[in-house]
């Protein structure tokens, strides 16, 4: 496995897109939650025309939209994706759709597969109907690493999958089924990005399906000791959110679709739960203990991303890896992080 607070520093203000945003109206579900926000976050700082988020907020937090209200072009929709009107309603002068908005959490799938197929297979399946019917002209939307379930091959190549492992992974892996099936009998393309573990400021560190890198943080932050599950020797291709805001950019003016199709969004690269939780104590100059307990149902063991075909079709490469990302992130949760909260 591979360190890599070596790495050099990414070119800070880096411009993803080629075209002048201002002449662009765009959706975003999910736009109050963590990457949802990042996107808003762009795409307002690079003076898009328009940036409407539609979100229900069972998830999101309008914290994270606050420094945004002020913007003229910025549009807050309350509503439901589950919920067809509401999409419709949403999709209304709208040239582009970044679909964010899913139930995250294997754990959360398995506690409720019928909440999470509500949310993201019907929900998913609401906003390409509406996005279809509105005539938008491209629909990214956030696919997953979950797609690629048992599969024991490494490094995980996008016409590789194996069998879902969660009620999660197979809503996502249906989502790319709608997705293909809507390409090839309506003509509406869109772009699949399969996220690995994506972690940066402004993921929730609280609840019962907080992810890992975050919980890490607040641990470290508090000096307190984590609960890893298993031997620690599970791993992720950490992947740090401003790289999924480089593919979405990317991919939505990507000229050269013909149908649909999905890429791989990470770094390349390992880091195991124990590697992980040292680094981050050694940012909080704390001791490295842990406490193990039982393996979660529905974890993939190991997870690395080839990241070949994003890079040869759509330009991507990771600007920010694992340490350097590990770094901001702490940074930001030390400044904003109510401690012991």
């Amino acid at each position: 496995m591979q360190d890599y607070n070596t790495q050099p520093a990414a070119t800070e203000q880096v411009m993803f897109h080629p075209v002048d945003l201002g002449n662009y109206h765009f959706l975003i579900t999910g736009g109050a939650g963590f990457i949802g926000s990042h996107l808003v976050d762009y795409l307002l700082k690079h003076k898009a025309g328009k940036v409407r988020v539609l979100d229900n907020f069972s998830t999101g937090s309008i914290d994270n939209l606050l420094p945004f209200q002020s913007s003229p072009a910025f549009e807050l929709l309350e509503g439901d994706i589950r919920e067809p009107e509401h999409c419709k309603t949403a999709m209304q002068d709208i040239d582009f759709v970044l679909h964010q908005a899913a139930l995250g959490s294997v754990p959360r799938s398995i506690s409720d597969p019928l909440t999470t197929n509500n949310v993201n297979i019907t929900g998913f399946l609401n906003v390409i109907t509406a996005a279809r019917d509105a005539g938008v002209k491209r629909m990214i939307y956030a696919a997953s690493s979950s797609t690629y379930g048992d599969s024991k091959e490494l490094p995980k190549v996008e016409d590789k999958i194996g069998k879902p492992l969660s009620p999660y992974a197979v809503t996502k892996y249906v989502n790319e089924l709608y997705a293909d099936v809507f390409s090839r009998t309506y003509g509406f393309n869109t772009i699949g990005l399969r996220y690995f573990n994506v972690f940066g400021p402004r993921q929730n560190p609280m609840g019962a399906y907080a992810a890992v890198i975050p919980l890490f943080i607040k641990a470290a932050l508090n000096n307190e000791t984590p609960t890893i599950n298993g031997d620690g020797l599970t791993s992720r291709d950490f992947t740090y959110v401003e790289n999924v805001i480089q593919a979405n950019m990317k991919a939505l003016f990507f000229d050269g679709l013909e149908k649909h199709e999905v890429f791989n969004i990470a770094c390349g690269g390992q880091t195991t739960l124990n590697q992980l939780w040292q680094q981050i104590a050694g940012m909080a100059g704390i001791e490295a203990d842990v406490e193990h307990a039982a393996e979660r149902l529905g974890d993939v063991r190991q997870s690395l991303a080839s990241i070949d075909k994003a890079s040869a079709v759509l330009g991507y490469a990771p600007q920010i890896l694992v340490g350097e990302g590990l770094q901001q992130t702490f940074d930001w949760y030390k400044t904003n992080l109510k401690l012991n909260a």
